[in-house]
């Protein structure tokens, strides 16, 4: 049996708890969940988890360095990280960003 963590996602003021399995991607759990990190003008319209098209961004409450291309790009500027590229290798609380239209804006 594999381990599993639990992923404190918060969105629209309310937070759900999930048990995600170890090794799996943040953006699978988050669309198994019901909880997509898309927003609505990219969610039939996506790369499909590879990292191309910066659609399924979120913000880590407690982040590990991103080892992504992209994701090290972000995080010196303020955008959000893509939720295809984090493995759930731990605890970690998430938050999506309910306004955003296709990528999500930079951190004040």
């Amino acid at each position: 049996m594999s381990e599993s963590y639990r992923v404190v996602v918060t969105s629209e003021g309310t937070e759900t708890e999930l048990s995600v399995r170890a090794g799996r991607t943040l953006r699978e759990a988050l669309l198994a969940a019901e909880c997509s990190p898309y927003g609505r003008l990219s969610e039939h319209a996506n790369c499909g988890g590879r990292g191309l098209c910066a659609t399924c961004g979120v913000r880590l409450a407690d982040g590990d360095e991103p080892d992504h291309w992209h994701d090290r790009l972000a995080a010196r500027f303020g955008y959000p990280r893509l939720s295809c590229q984090v493995t759930v290798d731990r605890e970690l609380r998430v938050e999506l960003l309910d306004d955003k239209l296709v990528w999500g804006g930079r951190e004040s």
